[in-house]
């Protein structure tokens, strides 16, 4: 008689199944990684190592020579001046209509900002054309922290000229024939009267005015390099 061996009840192996100790994937991990790395050999190995030690170094040498780069890179005072300095004209209602003193005030101006970067704006007085109606244009432009006021214009420039003295951190550069005599009527004669208006208020670049903080520059040929120059001296100051 042949003896058939059981392998016992199907209870019973489900049982034993579950009283086995659980394998963690943890160790699961460990052991297939030990296994690939038996697979590619010591030489395979060294290879990676080194590969990885280079990309490593060449990571860190660049971020060093980024950092050095950084900080002997000179300072940008350009921007600076952009940032600190503003040139505002002011000018009658016309503007800077091509043709007008203005326009070549303008023109100045930009030769100016381009060199040094500060900037420049324009701004026309609309309404009543006088010294009264330009100061309230003038007052916006005090507002706005201009550090630099030119004045293109009969009235304008009687209105910067009279608001100087208050203005002492401001600088002022004035086109054309001024009042002279700081009572603003215009006549550049001081008694505020009716007198003809002084051609000989209209002193050049660089002169100064009563308050110290005025330059006066004579419309003509040379004008725009003139504005050019004094714009660029006052950035150069504050900037």
């Amino acid at each position: 008689m042949v003896e058939r061996v059981g392998q016992g009840p199907p209870a019973r192996r489900a049982e034993t199944t579950r009283g086995a100790p659980p394998r963690s994937r943890f160790t699961t991990a460990v052991r297939s990684a030990r296994l690939w790395l038996q697979e590619l050999g010591g030489y395979t190995i060294a290879l990676l190592t080194v590969a990885v030690a280079v990309v490593a170094a060449v990571a860190v040498t660049g971020y060093f020579l980024s950092r050095a780069e950084t900080g002997r890179r000179p300072p940008d005072t350009g921007a600076r001046s952009s940032k600190d300095v503003d040139a505002c004209l002011l000018t009658g209602e016309d503007g800077i209509t091509a043709g007008t003193t203005a326009a070549q005030v303008w023109q100045g101006m930009r030769d100016a900002s381009l060199r040094t970067h500060a900037r420049v704006s324009h701004v026309p007085v609309t309404g009543e054309q006088s010294p009264a109606g330009a100061r309230r244009s003038l007052d916006g432009l005090l507002r706005r922290s201009c550090d630099v006021v030119l004045a293109a214009g009969t009235p304008e420039v009687q209105a910067a000229e009279r608001a100087a003295p208050l203005h002492r951190t401001v600088a002022f550069v004035l086109v054309g024939v001024g009042d002279g005599d700081g009572d603003g009527d215009g006549d550049g004669d001081g008694d505020g009267g009716n007198g003809s208006r002084g051609t000989g208020s209209a002193r050049p670049a660089g002169s100064g005015g009563n308050s110290g903080n005025v330059t006066f520059a004579r419309p003509g040929a040379g004008l725009r390099a003139e504005i050019a120059g004094a714009v660029e001296r006052q950035a150069g100051t504050r900037g």
